[in-house]
């Protein structure tokens, strides 16, 4: 049997690599293990919010990830023969170095957390599943099997699960997973599209439902993202699938060419019924799952990831207590609730075949879109929604209300009583200052 671990993380997406790197980052003992034998090759979640790029910058990669991505500042929404232009993230943006939402495909995100982890002598071992976990004390027990079927015995004091919406962790730790799956199903494919303006989102919307292109850049200039149509064969997916569909939601005079991804799915609403149980802990699609509308997705578990972290180390080396883990749950689970009720709101608005709602984008947004440029509160709003800067953790039980002071010199406390990390941190207080 190995030398006992801190943390052991199953999966090794953008969650568990994030998670990997706040552990390194303090000196804890952890082991990162993944079933599959490579990281992803395509380009799956494609969109990095402010938030998570701020989070990011303590280990300096986010500069890395800018450079290798697109910052789109614009949407174009094209509505019959008119396009109507919408700022994105040009207002509410003034507190962050990163006001943009980054376009960039998740296989170009995990190279660059992997590299950043491989400078740091860690090991993704990959080709590594998870076959049993028991608990035995204080600690669990795992049963690791190789890729070449041989079996290991880890002891490990956490174990936190990033091993997806099907995960290992979360079945073994008896977690339920509940919610819904909705009856549509999605188009999905990377590729080079001729006739499209770049730089920007392109939206096509109808009364049956909405087209996305967004810039992407690598492995393919444009990610295609759609509703298929229901009384749409219901066969593989093709180059000239996707061009029908695509004249059909009134993408008229664009050519698309050249595919390097193609794929159908559908989407599931879902949430674990608590992120922690014991010694064990889940982060990222483990925890929470839910329509890609607004980019959501791999940014929460990047920071549901980033939040434990901290935590976990500080335990492991007893400069904290074992309350503080609590906080992890008390903290997050409810921004995977209100993730998975927006995302949830968002994609019944632009999908849903209730006639209000098909004749709202078929006839009102048209009308109304034109104006969206004018209205800054409304904007604001979403603004500070989707690029999850409005995220605080004011009432977690780790927080606590001292004496009034000025606007400028307050700074929400986070992660502990005597903390004075700003509200949006996902890094650890200073040393010293925590618990």
């Amino acid at each position: 049997m190995t030398p006992p671990l801190d943390v052991l993380v199953v999966g090794a997406g953008p969650t568990g690599l994030a998670l990997a790197a706040q552990l390194r980052s303090h000196g804890t003992r952890f082991r990162v293990v993944d079933r599959s034998l490579d990281r992803v090759r395509e380009s799956r979640a494609l969109g990095i919010q402010p938030r998570t790029l701020e989070a990011l910058a303590g280990f300096e990669v986010s500069e890395e990830l800018v450079a290798r991505g697109n910052p789109a500042m614009g949407l174009r929404l094209h509505l019959g023969r008119r396009t109507v232009s919408v700022p994105l993230f040009d207002i509410g943006a003034t507190d962050t170095p990163y006001p943009f939402l980054l376009f960039l495909a998740q296989s170009e995100t995990e190279s660059v957390l992997g590299e950043h982890l491989a400078a740091r002598d860690v090991t993704i071992e990959r080709g590594t599943e998870v076959v049993g976990l028991e608990r035995q004390g204080a600690d669990v027990v795992a049963r690791l099997r190789g890729r070449d079927g041989a079996e290991e015995t880890v002891t490990a004091r956490y174990v936190v699960g990033c091993d997806g919406a099907h995960s290992t962790v979360r079945a073994q730790a008896g977690i339920g997973f509940e919610g819904y799956s909705y009856p549509q199903t999605y188009l999905l494919a990377d590729l080079e599209v001729d006739g499209l303006e770049p730089g920007a989102v392109h939206s096509y919307m109808t009364g049956n439902g909405m087209l996305f292109f967004f810039p992407l850049g690598s492995p393919a200039p444009w990610r295609m993202l759609a509703m298929r149509p229901s009384d749409a064969p219901d066969t593989k997916v093709t180059l000239p699938l996707l061009q029908g569909i695509a004249e059909r939601y009134g993408a008229l005079g664009l050519t698309l060419r050249d595919p390097v991804w193609m794929t159908d799915f559908r989407l599931h609403n879902r949430g674990a019924a608590r992120y922690r149980s014991g010694p064990f802990f889940l982060a990222g699609d483990a925890a929470h799952i839910h329509s890609p509308a607004g980019a959501q997705g791999m940014n929460t578990g990047i920071q549901d990831a980033l939040n434990l972290g901290w935590k976990l180390a500080l335990v492991c080396r007893g400069a904290a207590r074992e309350e503080l883990l609590d906080t992890y749950g008390a903290e997050r689970a409810p921004v995977g609730r209100d993730v998975r009720r927006f995302t949830d709101r968002a994609f019944v608005i632009g999908t849903s075949p209730h006639p209000v709602l098909r004749f709202a984008r078929a006839r009102l947004v048209p009308r109304l879109a034109p104006l969206a440029g004018h209205a800054t509160a409304p904007r604001r709003r979403v603004f500070r929604t989707v690029s999850e800067l409005g995220i605080h953790y004011r009432r977690s039980p780790a927080s606590t209300t001292g004496p009034r002071r000025p606007a400028a010199a307050h700074a929400p406390a986070t992660g502990c009583p005597t903390c004075p990390a700003g509200s949006r941190t996902e890094s650890p207080p200073p040393a010293g200052t925590c618990c």
